[in-house]
């Protein structure tokens, strides 16, 4: 039976193509070879989204892999990808970028307490050197909207877990549902009182509301992807809607980051 998205993909397809869609800022190499980052995805990534940063920084040799993972990204001169190929190496691409920012600095108890960690520009795709921001902001909300915000890790406890996967053309929109579905399941991260008429969901939903419209708004997507014990309270859409707090700290294997908490700068900056 095909999946929710895997039946209106085409048509997202379509309408990513029209001029409704800003054009992107980044040229992305077409035919990026994802197996290498499937691995080590399926290595050092657990069934919660957690990453065993210590192990991954202890081996040079699949450091080094990851390493030649991104390095495919800088290529230039060749074909451009588009569609679902531009989207699934972008989110690779902010994941991998990610994971590799942590493993340098390694050990840190967040990702907050890093230099620019988001608008620092230190990553080349295509031969232009960008930052984070640019590709979440500048490329893929623009280009894939709603549909986004589970798939990308900013290597925090409370954001959506990081799936063991790469992300392909073929599987994006099974992925991207797993995405949400995993998200949502979550009662660290979301949470459906039902007796008390109220969801608590994460602050995502508030942060990028201008992104949830349409078929993408909060109470659709709590519909199609939500628990499925849930699925009578959904649809009455008779509830308050909350939101829970953030932890910022680190999504590690290991003990860095459990008990982290900001300072008085980090909290209001």
């Amino acid at each position: 039976m095909m999946t929710i998205l895997q039946r209106v993909f085409p048509l997202i397809c379509l309408l990513m193509t029209t001029s409704t869609v800003a054009a992107g800022t980044l040229s992305v190499p077409a035919g990026i070879d994802a197996t290498p980052w499937n691995a080590l995805l399926s290595k050092y990534v657990d069934a919660r989204g957690l990453v065993a940063y210590a192990k991954w920084k202890a081996d040079a040799a699949d450091l080094g892999e990851l390493d030649h993972f991104i390095a495919a990204y800088a290529r230039t001169g060749g074909t451009v990808a588009t569609g679902p190929e531009e989207i699934a190496a972008l989110i690779n691409a902010y994941n991998a970028f990610t994971i590799r920012w942590i493993l340098t600095n390694y050990p840190t108890e967040s990702i907050r307490e890093l230099d620019d960690s988001w608008k620092g520009a230190r990553w080349d795709i295509g031969g232009r050197t960008v930052s984070l921001d640019e590709i979440e902001h500048k490329n893929l909300r623009p280009l894939f909207g709603w549909r986004v915000h589970p798939s990308i890790v900013c290597a925090a406890h409370s954001c959506p877990p990081l799936l063991n996967e790469a992300y392909t053309a073929a599987n994006l929109p099974a992925l991207t549902e797993k995405a949400y579905r995993n998200w949502l399941a979550r009662d660290d991260l979301n949470q459906f009182d039902e007796l008390a008429g109220v969801v608590r969901v994460s602050p995502i939903f508030k942060w990028f509301k201008s992104d949830f419209v349409g078929d993408g708004e909060l109470a659709t997507v709590l519909e199609k992807f939500g628990p499925v014990r849930h699925r009578v309270f959904f649809a009455g859409r008779k509830y308050k809607v909350d939101y829970l707090d953030y932890s910022w700290g680190l999504n590690d294997q290991g003990a860095r980051g459990r008990d982290y908490s900001p300072s008085i700068f980090k909290r209001l900056f």
